[in-house]
């Protein structure tokens, strides 16, 4: 079977493939609100020192989405939410849809009251937060399957058609592309000013985020559709060779690499407090030092873990394709 089509296949089983009927359930959770009237977001400062935002302070209502899983490290979690909680969630009620031309799998990025999202006709879409009028659109020439990255006035994200683009995130203007050897199926991070992102040709790459050029490049032992994530100096994210691998965030060269057990690494990992979670399609959810790449601890389901792990208020949070979703917790 051509490897585009087995891996498509993979899509399919986890169940988040679905018809253009069900985008509007996608955008049911961006779209629904306790008020219409929403404070004005403020963008995320971070510094090479904090790669991942601290914790709130009590005048901050509203943060940025930029990119998957929240940040670069990618715990998943937003702690400057204070509008939705258990009290009022039960009072979201539907503000818009709207309708691509196929079906959505790529999760939203939301900045400055605009939501970016991909879709499987070959677009990505800007839209108003507020209202779901379309802003803008920019058709690659393949499916737009996974998240965009919004970073300094640019949007990032990748294509089955190989390429890497960067928008201009208010306009839609092209600004620059990278070619990879096949489908990018990855969720680009942007921190410190550098884009990484991995591709169906085994690589992962490291470009300048305001020009494109290739600052480096890390082969793998097969295709990677994680995403990276990125904290202290250090690229983590998994390859279908069934490995975890941290990368020198500056110059590619590895610093270790952990093997699970027979399973396939399409998990995007999550560091959090010097701890990298990340699932394996050998059922587990492994625990990993972020320095060494030790084995912490972990913990075997009855199904592959392919769904990326959170982490919040002390607690790891992660599906399984054995039909549950876990708590982990002291």
């Amino acid at each position: 079977m051509h490897r585009k089509q087995q891996f498509f296949r993979i899509l399919c089983a986890l169940g988040r493939v679905t018809t253009v009927t069900l985008v509007v359930g996608m955008f049911v959770t961006l779209a629904f609100a306790q008020n219409p009237v929403r404070p004005t977001a403020q963008p995320i400062v971070s510094t090479p020192s904090l790669p991942c935002p601290g914790p709130p302070t009590p005048t901050e209502a509203v943060i940025d989405w930029a990119q998957l899983l929240f940040d670069p490290c990618h715990t998943g979690f937003n702690p400057y939410e204070f509008v939705l909680s258990p009290v009022t969630v039960g009072n979201l009620r539907l503000h818009w849809k709207y309708t691509t031309g196929n079906y959505v799998f790529s999760p939203p990025a939301v900045v400055n009251r605009v939501v970016y999202v991909g879709s499987a006709d070959n677009n990505l879409y800007a839209l108003n937060a507020g209202t779901g009028a379309l802003l803008w659109k920019y058709t690659t020439g393949g499916d737009v399957f996974f998240s965009p990255a919004v970073a300094n006035g640019v949007v990032y994200f990748g294509s089955d058609d190989g390429n890497l683009y960067a928008l201009d995130a208010n306009t839609g203007a092209f600004l620059w592309k990278y070619t990879t050897g096949n489908w990018v199926y990855s969720s680009p991070t942007v921190a410190n000013g550098v884009v990484y992102v991995g591709s169906s040709d085994f690589n992962v790459y490291a470009l300048n985020a305001s020009t494109g050029a290739l600052l480096w490049k890390y082969t793998t032992g097969s295709f990677i559709t994680a995403s990276s994530a990125v904290a202290n100096g250090v690229v983590y994210v998994g390859s279908y060779d069934n490995k975890v691998y941290a990368l020198d965030a500056s110059t590619g060269a590895l610093l270790w690499n952990y093997t699970t057990g027979g399973g396939y690494v399409r998990s995007s990992a999550v560091v959090a407090n010097g701890v990298v979670y990340v699932g394996s399609g050998d059922n587990n959810l492994y625990a990993l030092g972020a320095t060494t790449g030790a084995l912490l601890w972990k913990y075997t389901t009855g199904g592959a873990v392919e769904s990326s792990p959170v982490v919040a208020n002390g607690v790891v949070y992660v599906g399984s394709k054995d039909n549950n979703v876990y708590a982990f917790g002291l």
